[in-house]
């Protein structure tokens, strides 16, 4: 007895030896191509990609397996699956019996591991395969649990045509997920793999309804399900037809599918009911534009509470091939338009550099070649920051990235992700803050989600169930944002007042538009405590369009969306933070009150950041008791004067009066009695020569320069040419002009106020 035991044993360990060797020899046969099929948040199925052999082959997830389904296909399969290690010995005693014996099929005995077996590696049907197919099904069961086997079997099983599986039958025959089958559709999809080609939904359909009854009667006797069940499966119509795979968010279904082309189920953040109804704002909002020839949009929306991206809509229409609707817009790189001002505030609230009632000038201003002009190409003289942002205005903003440096902004935006910058950084100049650079729709919604999120920075999540990162770098501080954000809901909204009646249940935005220079692009990007959205309107051939604007083709669509799947949310707003105070400042300056400050206003500030200077927007002089001289303290004399005070505007603030014809107090003339101390004084300048006539080339791209000698005293000068203040620049610092051809007046005027005029005659020849 003991050898006999000895002997089973030896056999028993042998066997497992050579099972050992012919696994590793004969290895499991790899998986068959998936098709990658793309799932909103909920689970539903939006998108689906052909395999790479072109199937509809989709994986199907256990938790996607009812038990109904289960039941179903265990009965008419494999009633013994749970029990059996790949084979059923009897089931193959049972069919040998009747194959050989009787010389007729009656009776299989492929088990649903063997069925696998045979879907991975399809032969022809012989006994020495089938014996092989048995192996296989062994194997299979010592590589594989049961549950990860009946999910192989329902992604393989065939179901006509180029459609296999239980997922993919489901949707291309019912457009249902597979856990939402009723039960006569369960007992059709359970009869047709064995028969795929004579039972096939479309074109078969009053023989597989007969089928499936007679099967359905099978499931009854066996009390599979309840008789009430039965009866109400076998009364259900069979209608159904070959559809379409789903094609729905195809940009954003591309672009997941690009990301994880080996992923076979892609659930991302992508709500499908606010998707369809933005696809159809943007359908209608672009149908509405079309005879403007303006064909095309592109929308982004992220919940700011996970950061999840909600939409995606790459263009107006996907299947418009002739106006490039598969383009995506929320990729393609394009001018910004004023969209960046925000963060250029931001920084400059941060740095310390300004405050949201700070006074800047806007008006003309030229550096070196370049001349910004505003949106309506007029100027406005002193205005509070606020003002200039809200009103998106372009001169000061250039005039604020001159002061602060745009080396500095170029840091921001590449810490904020902006591709093209790291390629264009050394291309690029003051222009950039009105659009002189490249971004995408996708870069600068993210962007925005930092004024959101109080000046922190994460990444845009895309699939769900993934790890809000944030990034190593905030874009700003909570309290430079809170400052942008409080100035950007000043701006008036496109849906006010039309619909003033309803203002109550609209929701808050902070918003701010953009338009590209030769009105290519419109931009509008707004945002508060649940969403940030971006929109962009345009055409993708880069065709310009007078009718192209932020505020008028943008900002609409905007708030169209806003109002869509925001409307009467709770109206919760983001808080002061502690880091900011308020404060009294001078309205005419925005600067600590002086004792001359009549006017004051309340401004917000950053302390131990913002400045702290005393306004100094009069100045004390010295006059007559006429006041028709002003002296210094030079030539003062020893009585007979006044001390009077007087707007200390900047040389291009009374340029600016002094063209537009604003009446404004002046400073008397100087004391002539001391002319020539004051004139010793004055700027000298050396370049051109006064009353000279330059000969230019209109081939030479040489320009003039402008330069000039001054007191030890000075660190700026200010330059005119025909009496339009031209640049600032720094003491000893030489300007280039272009200038027309006749005469020109050059006057350069230092920061105390002395001026020195020449003028020269220019004349453009062939040289």
């Amino acid at each position: 007895m003991k050898t006999k035991i000895k002997y089973i044993t030896y056999l028993l360990i042998i066997s497992i030896l050579i099972f050992l060797c012919l696994d590793a020899l004969f290895p499991c046969p790899k998986p068959k191509p998936l098709s990658t099929i793309i799932e909103d948040k909920d689970g539903q199925l939006i998108h689906a990609f052909l395999s790479k052999d072109e199937k509809w082959r989709m994986h199907i997830r256990a938790e996607e397996i009812t038990p109904e389904l289960e039941k179903a296909i265990l009965f008419k399969e494999d009633k013994y699956f749970y029990y059996h290690v790949g084979i059923n010995p009897l089931a193959i005693i049972r069919a040998l019996y009747y194959n050989v014996i009787q010389g007729k099929r009656t009776s299989g005995a492929s088990t649903i591991t063997m069925q696998v077996a045979r879907m991975m590696q399809p032969k022809e049907r012989t006994y020495v395969n089938k014996i092989a197919e048995m192996l296989r099904a062994i194997q299979l069961e010592w590589h594989y649990s049961k549950t990860q086997l009946l999910q192989m079997y329902l992604t393989l099983a065939p179901y006509g045509g180029n459609i296999e599986g239980v997922k993919a039958a489901a949707a291309l025959y019912f457009d249902k997920a597979p856990n939402h089958l009723s039960i006569a559709e369960i007992a059709t999809l359970s009869i047709i793999p064995n028969r795929p080609n004579s039972l096939r939904i479309g074109k078969h359909n009053a023989y597989i309804k007969k089928e499936r009854n007679r099967w359905l009667e099978r499931f009854k006797a066996a009390e599979l399900f309840s008789e009430i069940d039965i009866t109400d499966a076998q009364s259900e119509t069979l209608a159904a037809t070959r559809l379409e795979a789903p094609k729905l968010a195809p940009h954003f279904a591309y672009r997941m599918k690009q990301t994880l082309p080996n992923q076979a189920i892609i659930t991302t953040t992508l709500d499908l009911e606010q998707q369809q109804k933005i696809e159809k704002l943007v359908r209608n909002h672009i149908n509405y534009l079309y005879r403007k020839k303006i064909r095309n949009a592109a929308v982004m929306v992220v919940d700011n509470q996970t950061m999840e991206v909600k939409a995606y809509i790459g263009s107006a229409d996907f299947s418009n091939t002739e106006d490039g609707g598969q383009v995506d817009g929320c990729q393609a790189v394009r001018s910004p338009g004023s969209t960046l001002k925000p963060l250029l505030y931001g920084v400059a609230f941060e740095r310390g550099l300004l405050t949201p009632k700070t006074i800047i000038a806007d008006v003309p201003i030229a550096f070196a070649e370049y001349v910004p002009e505003n949106y309506d190409g007029k100027f406005n003289g002193n205005i509070t920051i606020e003002t200039s942002l809200a009103q998106s205005l372009n001169v000061p903003a250039v005039r604020v990235l001159h002061q602060m440096g745009h080396t500095i902004l170029l840091d921001y935006l590449k810490q904020a992700g902006f591709q093209q910058i790291h390629l264009d950084e050394n291309k690029l100049g003051l222009s950039l803050i009105l659009g002189g650079c490249g971004v995408t729709l996708e870069e600068l919604t993210s962007m925005y989600t930092g004024f959101a999120k109080g000046g922190k920075l994460y990444d845009l999540q895309w699939l769900k169930g993934t790890r809000v990162e944030e990034r190593s770098k905030d874009l700003l501080s909570d309290a430079s944002t809170y400052l942008v954000t409080e100035i950007l809901t000043q701006v008036s909204r496109p849906d006010l007042p039309l619909e003033w009646y309803n203002s109550a249940n609209l929701p808050k935005v902070a918003w701010k538009t953009g338009t590209s220079y030769g009105r290519r692009d419109a931009w509008s990007v707004g945002y508060n405590k649940n969403y940030t959205i971006g929109v962009w309107v345009g055409n993708f051939s880069g065709e310009g369009n007078p009718e192209i604007s932020g505020a008028n083709t943008a900002a609409p669509l905007l708030f169209k969306i806003f109002n869509e799947i925001d409307y009467n949310s709770p109206k919760d707003w983001f808080k002061v933070p502690d880091s900011i105070d308020y404060r009294i400042v001078c309205s005419e300056s925005g600067f600590i009150p002086n004792h001359f400050c009549e006017n004051t206003v309340i401004d917000a500030h950053i302390p131990t950041v913002s400045s702290n200077k005393l306004c100094q927007h009069l100045k004390e002089v010295m006059v007559n008791p006429d006041s028709t001289q002003s002296f210094c303290t030079t030539c003062k004399p020893l009585n007979g004067y006044v001390k009077a005070l007087f707007p200390n505007y900047v040389p291009e603030i009374r340029a600016f009066y002094e063209d537009m014809q604003v009446n404004y107090l002046r400073i008397p003339p100087h004391n002539p009695e001391c002319e020539r101390l004051f004139t010793s004084g004055a700027p000298r300048i050396t370049s051109p020569i006064h009353e000279l006539e330059y000969f230019i080339d209109p081939a030479d791209s040489n320009a003039l320069m402008l330069n000039c000698q001054v007191a030890a005293d000075v660190q700026q000068v200010f330059w005119y040419v025909n009496k339009r203040f031209y640049q600032s620049a720094m003491a000893g610092e030489p300007v280039f002009i272009e200038p027309n051809e006749g005469k020109l007046e050059i006057s350069c005027t230092d920061d105390k106020g002395r001026n020195s005029d020449i003028w020269v005659k220019i004349k453009k020849v062939k040289l």
